[in-house]
């Protein structure tokens, strides 16, 4: 923060905004959106992996009439493959089952025009996606094409359990797929429950069953418990989501807000 004030005094172009608390990495980009004065503004990360390099190719995109232009990675230098096979994994899944074409390959930088600003200010759920978001608004849109480089300093806070709540962040706020899965899944099994009941029950007529099926029975209950686990583990999560909207909280509390302008 220090650094912040010291590059505040040398450029009056310089707003510095502090919140309440972390509020997390969207609800902050939301607050920095929402603040964001001028005709256009742009997302990047701090860390250097996204080039500063690129964005007179977006300025340059975004004059040619785009509203929002997004960097897409071709590579991406320093990640893990485990990593990086997740993160292809999950744009592709997203892409498919998305009533929004969310781009593949992409972060948060990018840059949005004054009326793509606007848009997502009226946008203020709480469980927010921003790569979704971004799309969800819609305006012309264009990607450029870069390398991704290693981070200049420090490590990724970002480990696979917060990948992993992002990704579900992502695919509960664009789609109800998972509760369709649910339901296939739940009417597949009722459907072969059914069809094997039949069969017991054949069987049992025409030959009779002098030995007890523990084993088979003990496979079907366990079986048939999970997948009602699973179903309600979807519901809960969506039922989840629709609580925390339900008590309609500001997205985040400002304890700063210094502009020089």
């Amino acid at each position: 923060m220090a650094v912040m004030h010291d590059l505040q005094t040398r450029d009056n172009r310089v707003s510095i905004i502090d919140l309440s608390r972390n509020f997390g990495k969207e609800l902050a980009l939301t607050a920095g959106l929402d603040l964001a004065k001028g005709d256009a503004a742009i997302v990047m990360d701090a860390d250097l992996q996204d080039p500063p390099e690129l964005i007179p190719e977006l300025i340059q995109k975004w004059q040619e009439g785009y509203d929002v232009v997004y960097a897409k990675r071709l590579t991406r230098d320093g990640e893990t493959a485990l990593k990086k096979t997740t993160s292809y994994l999950f744009y592709r899944l997203m892409h498919r089952v998305s009533s929004v074409e969310i781009p593949e390959d992409t972060g948060d930088f990018r840059l949005l025009s004054r009326r793509a600003l606007n848009a997502l200010k009226e946008l203020r759920e709480q469980h927010r996606f921003m790569k979704g978001l971004f799309a969800w608004i819609g305006y012309p849109q264009t990607a450029v094409e870069y390398n991704r480089e290693k981070r200049a300093a420090g490590t990724t806070k970002w480990n696979y359990w917060r990948l992993w709540n992002f990704a579900l962040e992502g695919i509960t706020s664009f789609t109800t797929a998972p509760l369709k899965l649910a339901t296939y899944i739940g009417f597949f099994v009722s459907f072969v429950a059914f069809i094997y009941a039949i069969i017991v029950i054949a069987k049992t007529l025409l030959f009779g069953d002098p030995v007890a099926g523990y084993p088979s029975l003990m496979v079907a209950v366990l079986f048939l418990g999970g997948i009602q686990l699973f179903t309600l583990g979807v519901i809960g999560e969506y039922l989840a989501r629709t609580f925390s909207e339900t008590k309609n909280r500001p997205l985040y509390i400002i304890k700063e807000y210094k502009s020089r302008k």
